[in-house]
């Protein structure tokens, strides 16, 4: 475990925005963890854990010690007849984690394929594609609390998930450090095709192809692909903004002066409304604010143009911000963490 100081972050941000930690080391087994932990440097200074960098925008200059979790492993640890637990660490990258899993003959994650990040960041943010979010597969989340300096699991229902939120979002900043995360998956194959998008899947069920999860993620991939730009071509962290939900009655106001605007109904009565929608009615579609700019085929992903800053980020943000709230009085708030 070697700390290293002033150390360059570029490359480990998928908005590849430049910036410089304090201080920087990488961890890899959960004896490094629990040694870190003692140090006095953790102690003394901000602590900021990182994973695979794909939901930050980074300052130029960090006063903090950076933390990244570099562990790796996937194992089965417990099935049955219908169901599997799989576990794996924090470090796994994502996609790569669900096409093992894929390979091995589990199902349930393939409509999360190609989201970029790694295992660890998923229960934090909940993340979700294509009808599925990951809660829908998690068990547990096995955590170490840097405060006591204790392990601890936690289980779905300690987790509140909620959308693209959960427990871990709202603890005390950096509390508890999610190590690995224990999955939930199926032996069975139950296609979940109902998003829009994944008509083409449909289609090729209905002509008499053999409809597999493998068919279904390489759908997704496609349609990310055709959609959202590459980060390691153009910089960006997928999906900037949240869709917001609604009460019920605003949607149906809203409705009436947009009768195209995609509503999706909730189970607690409330519509989530599409923000990508919100952002090209408003016609900001390839607006920009220094290097930073609306992308041009997905109006809910920011891009780096090229030499992109915190600054610019953060002002075309509140930029598209202020545009929508003015327009539909609808109010965006962004996924990212700014750090």
């Amino acid at each position: 475990m070697k700390i290293e100081s002033d150390y360059a972050l570029d490359a480990l941000n998928t908005f590849g925005l430049k910036s410089t930690a304090q201080h920087y080391c990488r961890i890899e087994t959960a004896a490094e963890l629990e040694e870190l932990v003692q140090s006095a440097l953790f102690l003394q200074q901000s602590v900021a854990w990182l994973g695979g960098g794909s939901n930050i925008i980074l300052e130029p200059k960090l006063n903090s010690f950076v933390i990244q979790l570099c562990n790796k492993g996937i194992e089965l640890i417990a099935e049955n007849n219908d169901t599997v637990l799989v576990k794996a660490q924090a470090g796994e990258v994502w996609h790569e984690f669900v096409l093992k899993t894929l390979s091995l003959g589990y199902n349930g994650l393939e409509n999360l394929s190609l989201i970029p990040g790694q295992v660890g960041a998923a229960p934090v943010q909940n993340i979700g594609a294509y009808g599925v979010e990951v809660k829908d597969r998690i068990h547990s989340v096995i955590c170490f609390d840097s405060y006591s300096k204790k392990w601890q699991t936690f289980s779905k229902v300690e987790c509140q998930f909620a959308y693209r939120d959960s427990f871990f979002k709202h603890a005390e900043n950096g509390r508890y450090v999610i190590w690995a995360v224990i999955f939930e998956l199926s032996k069975r194959f139950i296609p979940n095709i109902k998003y829009g998008d994944l008509e083409e899947v449909s289609n090729r069920m209905a002509s008499g192809q053999t409809l597999t999860a493998q068919v279904v993620s390489d759908a997704v991939c496609h349609i990310r692909q055709q959609k959202l730009p590459d980060p390691h071509i153009t910089g960006n962290v997928g999906s900037f903004f949240h869709n917001p939900i609604v009460a019920a009655d605003v949607a149906a106001d809203l409705k009436q002066r947009f009768p195209n605007m995609p509503q999706y109904a909730q189970e607690d009565g409330r519509v989530k409304i599409a923000a990508g929608w919100l952002i090209d009615q408003a016609g900001l579609k390839g607006h920009q604010i220094g290097k930073a700019g609306v992308h041009l085929k997905q109006a809910l992903v920011l891009v780096n143009l090229g030499g992109a800053t915190h600054t610019d980020v953060l002002e075309l943000s509140q930029y598209i911000q202020n545009t929508i709230f003015e327009m539909f009085g609808i109010e965006l708030h962004p996924e990212p963490n700014f750090w």
